[in-house]
């Protein structure tokens, strides 16, 4: 374990409330990231997902970009890009352009996911340029060389070489992370010599192999690189124990609908999930998993156990997912239970 106090961070899929617009949820979620940004959280990344009604962050590097107009000194990217939803080309300009927006507060997390269902991915391919999933390693090879102030080259049969670059006069390029939750995953970031990050919010099966196949296998990219990684966590804090709990449910219950198979609705309030778990017990099956893998409760139970959670797996971040849900009577332009998770968390 690393001597450096543990840092955290933020990773934000924009959760959209029942009856609340989609502009009210980003609204609500770079309002956490402008608090994110002054309460000392190292990063704030934006997920991709498609085609979820409780879930907002569809185009991270649009998000990025708000968010970087309203922050000044936070870390800001993608958790992650589902780079064969996109050419490779088109991500290298968006993040070299952010770069240039915000420099050196870029990263560029990249997935090998969908990030929705197989109807929604075919609607990507037949939409807009796509990338080749089987072609993942030498895309991401592509895009660490066009987003490079030196750019790429192409070399045509004749010989000729041609000048590629995501944008024309970089001084600096996004740091790219490899994101996953598979041994593929973790044994291609150690191939490149890149920063890999373990999706621990969504899954936690496979963790340890991951890790050490990571780290055992790394080889640096350039002289001095080491293995770098951190974790992701779904955080609730409170003032209270049952509190915490009772902030939750909502997405403990909208867990059970993805692992169950059953059509997807807005993120419930705390009430509304209360009144519909008395009547059918939806979230039971996932309570104790839950609370065993999550992290849910007040401000020095929830620090003590991220800090155990580091120290075990040897990073010195830890990426939480603001999980909190809201409550009937809060603004629909805010999120007043996640804004005070991160305010516990960094006070305690």
């Amino acid at each position: 374990m690393s001597a450096t106090p543990l840092a955290l961070s933020v990773l934000d899929l924009v959760p959209v409330r029942t009856g609340q617009t989609s502009a009210q949820a980003v609204t609500a979620s770079l309002a956490t990231a402008d608090a994110a940004d002054r309460l000392g959280y190292r990063r704030y990344w934006f997920a991709e997902h498609h085609n979820m009604p409780a879930v907002a962050s569809t185009t991270p590097p649009v998000l990025v970009a708000a968010a970087a107009a309203r922050t000044s000194r936070i870390r800001l990217g993608s958790g992650g890009v589902m780079l064969p939803n996109h050419s490779p080309l088109v991500v290298a300009e968006q993040f070299a352009a952010l770069e240039a927006i915000a420099p050196g507060r870029i990263d560029l997390g990249i997935g090998r996911a969908p990030g929705s269902d197989p109807v929604i991915t075919q609607l990507l391919r037949q939409s807009g340029t796509t990338s080749d999933v089987d072609r993942f390693p030498d895309n991401i090879r592509d895009i660490l060389a066009l987003a490079s102030p030196e750019g790429a080259s192409l070399r045509f049969t004749s010989g000729q070489e041609y000048a590629v670059r995501a944008t024309p006069a970089a001084t600096g390029a996004p740091e790219v992370w490899l994101l996953g939750s598979s041994d593929y995953s973790a044994q291609l970031a150690a191939s490149m010599g890149l920063p890999y990050v373990f999706a621990n919010h969504f899954s936690g099966d496979g963790l340890e192999r991951a890790l050490d196949l990571y780290r055992s296998q790394f080889r640096p990219a350039t002289d001095g690189d080491a293995p770098r990684t951190f974790l992701t966590a779904n955080v609730v804090v409170a003032d209270t124990d049952a509190e915490a709990h009772a902030l939750a449910l909502p997405q403990v219950r909208m867990m059970a609908r993805l692992r169950g198979g059953r059509p997807l609705t807005a993120l419930e309030t705390v009430e509304q999930a209360h009144v519909a778990e008395a009547a059918d017990h939806l979230a039971a099956p996932l309570e104790s998993w839950a609370a065993e893998r999550w992290f849910i409760g007040t401000p020095d139970a929830v620090t003590e156990r991220l800090r155990e959670f580091a120290t075990r797996w040897q990073v010195d971040e830890v990426m939480i997912s603001p999980v909190a849900a809201a409550h009937d009577s809060d603004p629909m332009d805010a999120a007043p239970a996640r804004l005070r998770t991160l305010d516990l968390l960094a006070a305690a």
